[in-house]
Formats: C-alpha cells, sequence, structure tokens
C-alpha cells in the first residue's frame, strides 16, 4: 500500500477524475458544510482547564492549601522549630509556660522545647520508646513507656524518677482529670488505670479489648477511649461505667478528642481482618543510612522495639492488616455518629481543633496536616517533608504544634497565613503543535493578588530548551498568552495576601488550537467479491448532537467526532465487489472520502463515489471489463476545518482482480465401453483457476467431479468420469465454477440400445 499526503489542499469533486487544489469549490464546499454542520466542533478553540483536587496531583504546591473541591489558597504559615535528631516522634506536651515537651525514640529520649524554640534534651529514660506524655496543673511532666511500661515524673531539672508501674507492656495514652488523677491507657490487657496524685493506683476499667490506644475527657469527666482491635469509641463514666458509643468500621482508633460543643471525635485506621490483633500501629522508625525507602505500618507489630544497637526497619504501609486508610468520625451531644472525612491511604495519627473549632488531622505517609471544613469538605493545609505528623497540640497563641517521624522534627503551624504561594501546574500535552490562546481563571481575591505566568516547548518535561516564563497575567478577565506555540505548556500561579486573609483560586482555564494535521492511513484493502455493504440508512431528520456529562464534579468533555472503524457485515450479492480503509485525524476532526478506481493499463483514475462519510465501500463490478484494478481512497478534513487550512492523505490499495466472466468447457464427449461409459471434458477460464466442477446425471443431483491431477489449482484443468451404462438415452450435465463464482454448464446425449 502506498500512502501519500497532501498539506494544505482540499479536493475538487467532479463526476469523473479529480485533482489536488487549494480548497473545495465553493458548491462542493457548502454541501459538505451543510452535511457536515453537526460535526464542525473538531477545530474550534478548546480550553485546557484545571480546577479539580486530582489536576493537582503531579502539581508542585508551595506554601498553598488545597480544598477537596479544587480551591487554592494559602497556607497556614508554618515552619521548623526544633530538630531533635531522633528519627521519631509521637507524643507531645505543653505546660501552662509555653514549654513544649516531646518525646519518642529510639532510646526514650524526651526533649524541652521553651517558647523561644531553642530546644534541648531534657532527660533519657531507662527505656526504648515514649508514647505518651501529659501535664499536671502543677505544671509537672509525666512520661510513658514502652514496652514494659511505666510512668516517670521529670522534675524541672529534668531528673526522672518512677511513678507508677501498671505492669503492662504498653502505655498508648495519658490523661488527667479535674481532680489531678492521672489515667493510664494500656496494652495488650486492654486496661486503664486510676492514680492518684500520690502514685498511688490500680485498673479502673477494662474494655475486653487488647489496646486502649487513645483517651480524652470530656467536660463531665468522663473518659472517652479508642479501642484495637474491635476500633470500639467507648465513653467511662467517673463511676467506671463504660458504654459503646461507637464501633467502627477501622480496627484501631489512634485518635479521639472532644471539642467545644461537646461532640466527639474519633479516627480510625486499618481494615479489621479475624486473625489474632497484633499491637498497634505507630510510625516506625527512620531507617539507616543504608535504606532507600521509608513507610508505615498501620495496625502492625510497630510498638515493639529491638535492641537500641539496631533501629528497626521499615515495613510497607500496604502490608496485610494495614489495608483500608483512615476514617474520622463525630458523635454530636445527643449520640448521632457522623462520617466526617475518609481517605483510602492516608492514616490519621493525630487530632487538634484549631482556633475557630475544626478539626485537623495529622496524617501520614505524606505528612499531610488536614482541616475538616464540613461531612463534605476539607483542606489539605500543608505538607511537611518528613513521612508522618505523628501529634498535635492545639497552642494557646492560636498556634498549632506538630511532632513528626522519619524524623523526629517539630513544627509551629499558624496562626497566621503565608503571604505568598505558588502552583506550578503539571505539563499539558496538546498532541501537536498548538497556538495559544486566552488564560483565565476563576479566582476570589479577597484583598489579594492572583497572577498566572506560562511557559511552553517540545518536550515532555520542562527543560533548558523551554520558553522561559511570560509576563504574568493578573486580571481574572485573561489576557493573550505570550509563550511561543509549541505542543507542550505549563502555568504557575502566584497567590499573595496580607498574612491575615488570603485569594482564593478555584480554576485556570488555556485556551489553544492545535495545528492542523492532515488525516492518517492504516490501511486500504479490497473486499472479496460478490459481496456487498448493507446501505447506509440517511436520516429524514437532522440528527441533534448529544453529549454525555462526566461525573459529577469532573470536567466536561468535548463532543466525541471519533468515527468507528467497525465494518458491517456483508451479505451475498454477485457482481458486487467493494473495499474498506482505516483512516484517522490526529485534530479528532471528521473526515470525509473521495474513493476512486484505475485498471492496471489505465492511466488516469475514475470516480466511483465522493462524499463517503464511510470507512467502507460496494459497488457493481458488472460494469468494469474483466481485469486487475486498484482502489484508492482519499481522506479529507474538510468538515472540520477553514477550506484555506483543509488537509487531505492518500493510500491505494494492493491490486486486485474484477472477473465476470465463466470459465468455458470444450470437448464435452460421452464413450461407451461395454457396461460403462466415459465422460471427458476441459475445463478452462481467462483470469483465475477453476476451483469446482460438478455433474449431474438426467436432473439429478449436482455430484463433485475431480480433475485428472485432483488438484483445483490451475485455470485449466481435464476432467474424466466413469460412469455406469444403463439402457435406454441419457442426459449428462457438467458444471464448471472459477475463484469468483462465475459459472458455466454444457451438456450431451448418449444412449445405450
Amino acid at each position: 500500500m502506498r500512502p501519500t499526503h497532501t498539506a494544505n489542499r482540499g479536493l475538487t469533486l467532479s463526476s469523473g477524475a479529480f485533482s489536488d487544489t487549494r480548497c473545495l469549490t465553493s458548491v462542493c464546499l457548502t454541501a459538505l458544510l451543510l452535511f457536515f454542520s453537526p460535526l464542525l466542533h473538531a477545530t474550534q478553540t478548546r480550553t485546557w482547564t484545571q480546577g479539580d483536587p486530582s489536576d493537582y496531583d503531579k502539581a508542585i504546591l508551595k506554601d498553598l492549601s488545597l480544598r477537596s473541591d479544587g480551591r487554592l489558597s494559602l497556607a497556614p504559615k508554618s515552619r521548623e522549630l526544633f530538630d531533635t535528631g531522633s528519627p521519631y516522634l509521637w507524643a507531645l506536651a505543653q505546660d501552662s509556660k509555653g514549654n513544649l515537651y516531646a518525646g519518642g525514640g529510639n532510646n526514650a529520649r524526651l526533649y524541652r522545647i521553651p517558647p523561644d524554640g531553642k530546644g534541648k534534651l531534657l532527660c533519657e529514660l531507662d527505656a526504648l520508646e515514649i508514647h505518651a506524655l501529659a501535664v499536671d496543673s502543677n505544671d509537672r511532666l509525666y512520661a510513658a513507656t514502652s514496652p514494659d511500661g511505666k510512668v516517670y515524673r521529670i522534675s524541672s531539672a529534668g531528673k526522672p524518677e518512677l511513678f507508677y508501674d501498671p505492669k503492662a507492656k504498653y502505655i498508648w495514652a495519658l490523661a488527667f482529670d479535674s481532680r489531678g488523677d492521672l489515667y493510664v491507657a494500656t496494652g495488650d490487657q486492654g486496661e486503664i488505670h486510676r492514680v492518684a496524685p500520690d502514685g498511688k493506683g490500680k485498673v479502673f476499667f477494662r474494655t475486653e479489648e487488647t489496646h486502649v490506644r487513645s483517651l480524652a475527657l470530656d467536660p463531665k469527666g468522663n473518659l472517652i477511649v479508642g479501642t484495637e482491635p474491635g476500633g470500639l469509641v467507648l465513653r467511662v463514666s467517673p463511676a467506671g461505667e463504660g458504654f459503646v458509643l461507637y464501633q467502627m468500621s477501622r480496627r484501631e482508633v489512634t485518635a479521639v478528642s472532644v471539642s467545644s460543643d461537646g461532640a466527639i471525635w474519633a479516627a480510625g485506621v486499618g481494615t479489621k481482618q479475624a486473625s489474632p490483633a497484633p499491637a498497634p500501629s505507630t510510625p516506625p522508625p527512620a531507617p539507616p543510612p543504608s535504606t532507600a525507602a521509608v513507610s508505615v505500618t498501620v495496625g502492625g507489630p510497630a510498638g515493639v522495639a529491638p535492641p537500641r544497637t539496631a533501629p528497626p526497619p521499615p515495613v510497607s504501609g500496604a502490608a496485610p492488616g494495614v489495608s483500608g486508610g483512615s476514617e474520622v468520625l463525630r458523635i454530636d451531644p445527643n449520640g448521632l455518629p457522623r462520617r466526617m472525612w475518609s481517605h483510602s491511604a492516608d492514616v490519621v495519627y493525630a487530632m487538634a481543633f484549631d482556633a475557630q473549632g475544626r478539626a485537623v488531622l495529622g496524617t501520614g505517609n505524606k505528612g499531610t496536616l488536614v482541616r475538616i471544613e464540613n461531612p463534605a469538605q476539607y483542606t489539605s493545609l500543608l505538607s511537611v517533608p518528613v513521612t508522618q505528623i505523628t501529634a498535635l497540640v492545639a497552642s494557646r497563641d492560636g498556634r498549632l504544634l506538630a511532632s513528626t517521624a522519619n524524623t523526629g522534627k517539630l513544627y509551629e503551624i499558624g496562626p497566621g497565613l503565608e503571604r505568598e504561594g505558588s502552583v506550578e501546574s503539571d505539563v499539558f500535552d496538546a498532541g501537536a503543535y498548538t497556538l495559544w490562546g486566552r488564560l483565565s481563571f476563576e479566582a476570589a481575591l479577597n484583598g489579594g493578588q492572583v497572577s498566572v505566568v506560562t511557559r511552553s516547548g517540545n518536550l515532555d518535561q520542562p527543560q533548558k530548551n523551554w520558553s522561559p516564563w511570560s509576563s504574568p497575567i493578573s486580571s481574572a478577565k485573561g489576557g493573550r498568552i505570550s509563550s511561543p506555540s509549541a505542543r507542550f505548556v505549563q502555568w504557575k500561579a502566584t497567590l499573595a495576601g496580607d498574612g491575615a486573609k488570603s485569594p482564593d483560586l478555584d480554576s485556570v482555564d488555556v485556551a489553544y488550537l492545535p495545528k492542523n494535521i492532515e488525516p492518517r492511513f492504516d490501511g486500504v484493502e479490497s473486499t472479496p467479491p460478490n459481496y456487498k455493504f448493507p446501505p447506509t440508512v440517511t436520516p429524514l431528520v437532522t440528527v441533534t448532537p448529544t453529549l454525555s456529562l462526566p461525573p459529577m464534579g469532573k470536567h466536561a468533555p468535548s463532543p466525541s467526532t471519533s468515527s468507528s472503524d467497525l465494518t458491517p457485515a456483508m451479505q451475498y450479492a454477485k457482481g458486487w465487489i467493494g473495499a474498506r480503509w482505516s483512516a484517522t485525524d490526529p485534530n479528532g476532526d471528521p473526515l470525509i472520502f473521495i474513493v476512486e478506481i484505475k485498471g492496471a493499463a489505465e492511466t488516469e483514475w475514475k470516480l466511483l463515489k465522493d462524499k463517503v462519510t464511510e470507512r467502507y465501500l460496494s459497488f457493481d463490478s458488472t460494469a468494469f471489463p474483466d481485469g486487475e484494478y486498484r482502489i484508492r481512497v482519499t481522506a479529507s478534513d474538510a468538515p472540520g476545518n477553514p477550506p484555506a487550512e483543509a488537509l487531505t492523505a492518500r493510500m491505494e490499495s494492493d491490486p486486485f482482480w474484477i472477473d465476470n466472466t465463466p470459465p468455458r468447457i470444450t470437448g464435452l464427449a460421452a464413450t461407451r465401453s461395454g457396461n460403462k461409459v466415459e465422460v471427458r471434458w476441459h475445463a478452462a477460464d481467462a483470469l483465475n483457476n477453476i476451483s469446482k466442477a460438478e455433474y449431474s446425471l438426467d436432473g439429478g443431483d449436482w455430484k463433485v467431479a475431480a480433475p485428472v491431477t485432483h488438484l483445483s489449482d490451475s485455470p485449466e484443468l481435464d476432467y474424466v468420469l466413469t460412469l455406469d451404462a444403463a439402457p435406454g438415452e441419457h442426459i449428462i450435465a457438467v458444471r464448471v465454477q472459477d475463484d469468483y463464482d462465475n459459472q458455466c454448464v454444457e451438456k450431451t446425449v448418449w444412449n445405450r440400445l
């Protein structure tokens, strides 16, 4: 097959041969445009829209928050407060003077960070890990260690003394009530101990779960308890009476908290399973320098620390029993539970409330801080450059204080906003050399400013050979993109505010128009002889274009211009033949075809049919002399382009034969020999092989006759039949057929007296 392309040319249609010209004749063009008017959207200006949250999966966000509906705004101001040097932290507490305490592992190190941020190591306990901290009303610090859990009281000078030993393997949480009693949440017996200020304590409540994973107190002095592996949220009265408020679908309740309106919030992680429950999840420690990756196990035995000499290796967050991500539940004061947030992958380790009373979640494995706006909406406030946010404390001055794992650092967040942030979009591939149009955006400035710049190039990654960033477009009405025409484009938006309020960017639109490219053929082939395609049914009324809407919250696609290359079933029709072809348009333009034919000895192409919209055609070949032919198909994208920009492409088929002349039978004779009759004949066809021969005696059924050579593989064959010679006159008819179903019949009469 021989494809050719004609650039910047249309088609001149005529009753005979046609020739390439710069555009269609006005009459034919008008007919084409009317015929294809429902499809003329193909080369209209297109729009690349960014505004869904998924649009920013590969974007680079700096100092911006992303709401679950795609809105971008300035992130809370944040900074690294202190780097402890420990591989992980998972406990935070703050005293009334603003001193912050952080503990974790390995080696159960405890740090104090005063308000000026100049933190230091306060002490190192005789244990492996610190999982819980609490400060009493006298600003005395208490630290709980695991495994072989013990509670230590730390003096202001950093001297630890054993305060209480619950005889439990794990201590997961500590909480003081208004009377100064300390509640100790333990595992692996799932008990809560109550310890008086003098250090004397005992079991206060048994949950019948393996672990009491989280603790909080409500304004009435009730304990709010989260467990593992049943995922229970319980309320335990000061008298020690328990009541299950809710059983979560997740196995481990990693955090519970009580909001100012008395509602209970709980975070559950991990998928429940029937096998015995391992120890609850804690972030894995930082790997040694040779380790290439860091991940987290939820619901696994991460709480069991190895010897101090070697930190445990990280394990995959996709381990059995770990799947399922997280969910956050709110139980209203009247007891009504509502799911407020869920995520298929992120794991919630900590929860607090900001100055406006909104729940804020510390998560892994991307170190993202999430704020819940309402049951249908949340905001990814920021991501710290570590793997997990493990603990949160809401400071009295409106700041949020966060500890992290992998590695162990402390961050302060808020209360103000960043003054400037930016988002660098993913690279957009227009698929071809493209003209860039107008850029516009939807934004609420709120006293701030939004400006957008662009750059373009012909490499799929922005490199040195891309254009520089353009001059900014600062008006929401938009402006013309000044970046040069190319295949790829990228935009970068900068949001600026005053530190108290933020502009909100909802979406960015980039208008573009790919340069027209000629259609492309994948193949043209003739169809078997004596078959034709069913006729195309033309509707009597104009078909109204339809549009399928995408799922809610997704961008609406442009109406489809694709045309199916599926070939309908052919029907037997003697003398008919046809062709089919596969052609596409890189721009998605609708195509129209001209089909021509030319004999092997001819010099000009003859028109079979023009304005063909299907990818197939049948015609009556009996109007053509027998011989060898080719089909040529010309595709044009004129229905979707201005006349001066329409392009065409051509392809020819391999040679094929038209053969409507039956073979000839000569020398048919019947000779009697005793009681037998020998029948002979010769069959010949001018163009093709003899495919079959048959005979009929006295009008009986046709029976197959084999050639002398036994093979039907030649245009000329001889046949010999030996039949019983019954008395009387008999008629024998012979019929031969060639490869194109052309048949010839001859007969002879013989008589036995």
